[in-house]
């Protein structure tokens, strides 16, 4: 009976288990679902409060697709987005990891003070900083380009970045560093062929961190571009696909859809790894 009743205990908690997990995909899922089915429905088939919002009521169309590929410049804001996002993450990784490393291995007790110091740049909202960041862009002279937002968005994806690698940084033992001085390496030598390797982790979640900030930034890139030529995706859907009170809801759910979806696989292919480097330090 004992071994009976342990055995319906591991079935029914499998179960929960299962229906737990089958409950978090589905709300996972459902924004996806929504944002497919709205880009294929027709605009009838939107507005009628009558019809279930669930499924096709009537013929899917391509409509909405016709619109955001052939009446706007969606390909070249995604294009855009992907060119900025690109140089902003080379930028904040050749500045934030040889910063971080300073900062966890050879700054001492203040490394930590500076760490801190550092992020809290990054707490400072957008709202304030774009009046005197536009006179710089002014002097640069990259107005209305898409290297205006690429000399901004470092000042807030560095500092963020240095104190995340820090922390992994100081994760790793500096016994192995020192073995590797005394083998005959310099610290330079065994910063690249012993400490990189180790903090993939944490510079992978510096890459997709940095990227989904840029693809998803909208005050800078208001700001200092106004053509819709050099926008990004961020800023030239919703500013070209809602014109006054009217919402094109079709296009932008569909330009969501493809806009968010590879940032969604890649979350998805480097989870593991993006956890890794979030909780990194909290367990020793």
């Amino acid at each position: 009976m004992m071994a009976v009743g342990m055995r319906a205990r591991r079935l029914g908690g499998r179960m929960l288990h299962w229906m737990v997990l089958a409950t978090f995909c589905t709300l996972l899922a459902f924004p996806f679902y929504w944002m497919l089915i709205t880009s294929f429905k027709s605009t009838r088939d939107l507005y009628d409060l009558k019809n279930n919002p669930f499924i096709f009521n009537e013929s899917p169309t391509l409509e909405h697709l016709r619109l955001l590929f052939r009446e706007t410049l969606f390909l070249r804001w995604l294009g855009n987005t992907a060119f900025a996002g690109l140089v902003v993450v080379v930028i904040t990784l050749v500045l934030a990891v040889p910063a971080a490393y300073a900062l966890a291995r050879l700054t001492g007790r203040w490394g930590g003070r500076v760490g801190i110091g550092i992020f809290l740049t990054y707490l400072v909202p957008p709202t304030l900083l774009f009046i005197p960041l536009s006179r710089i862009v002014a002097w640069l002279g990259l107005q209305d380009t898409l290297w205006a937002v690429i000399v901004v968005y470092p000042s807030f994806t560095i500092p963020f970045s240095t104190w995340l690698l820090m922390g992994f940084f100081k994760s790793i033992p500096a016994e192995l560093e020192d073995a590797a001085m005394v083998d005959g390496l310099t610290r330079f030598q065994a910063f690249l062929k012993l400490v990189i390797p180790i903090s993939v982790s944490g510079i992978l979640t510096v890459v997709i961190f940095t990227f989904t900030l840029v693809s998803q930034e909208f005050v800078y890139a208001l700001t200092f571009i106004s053509s819709a030529a050099h926008q990004t995706v961020g800023v030239g859907v919703p500013v070209y696909l809602v014109r006054g009170d009217v919402y094109y809801w079709g296009s932008l759910m569909a330009a969501c859809l493809v806009a968010s979806l590879p940032i969604a696989v890649l979350y998805n292919l480097f989870l593991d790894r993006f956890i890794a480097g979030f909780t990194v330090g909290s367990v020793k």
